[in-house]
């Protein structure tokens, strides 16, 4: 995740917390994005991390930028919002991880698949486990809703954004998609 130069950043608030969009002007699309990481701060020194050009920006009103940060937005707020028309660029991801994500991003809110059905869909029954890492290498969260893929069984597996598989169980929860049976309090 070294390239940054032109790049522009976004960090916004959502109801998981603050999250960021790295944004490249000249291809209009998202070259990478996160999920909270301990608050505003702590968001903006990954994205510092990962993409040091980044220059941080409040996205035009009306613009490109604008609409992908408010469907991310809304996505986590729980929304159902299905971000597959949202551009990505492609350009640094290896051959198998593009693949992957491509295929999971067609899940759609609410849903969810396995990783050795995603392994499937790409042709490839067996690589379950291949599936699993692309996804934990992911530069696009919630764009790429990794979220969406479970352990066999209907298992939550891992996850590496912060709070791991708590986490992916709220994100999942704000979709209508219950692995474990909601108490009062969650209903």
């Amino acid at each position: 995740m070294n390239r940054s130069s032109g790049l522009v950043a976004v960090v916004f608030p959502t109801s998981i917390g603050h999250c960021a969009m790295v944004w490249d002007p000249a291809v209009a699309a998202v070259v990478g994005s996160t999920l909270p990481q301990g608050g505003a701060s702590a968001v903006r020194a990954a994205v510092r991390r990962w993409y040091p050009g980044a220059v941080e920006t409040e996205p035009e009103p009306g613009g490109e930028l604008a609409g992908a940060v408010e469907a991310v937005r809304e996505l986590l707020d729980g929304g159902t919002r299905d971000l597959v028309d949202l551009p990505l660029d492609l350009t640094a991801a290896p051959e198998f991880d593009a693949r992957v994500y491509g295929v999971v991003r067609e899940i759609p809110p609410g849903n969810t698949l396995t990783y050795g059905e995603v392994a499937e869909r790409l042709g490839m029954p067996g690589a379950a486990q291949a599936v699993g890492q692309a996804l934990g290498r992911n530069p696009y969260p919630p764009i790429v809703p990794c979220h969406r893929v479970l352990a066999a069984g209907r298992r939550v597996g891992g996850f590496s954004a912060r709070g791991g598989p708590r986490t992916k169980l709220r994100m999942l929860a704000a979709e209508g998609v219950h692995l474990e049976q909601p108490t009062l309090f969650d209903l």
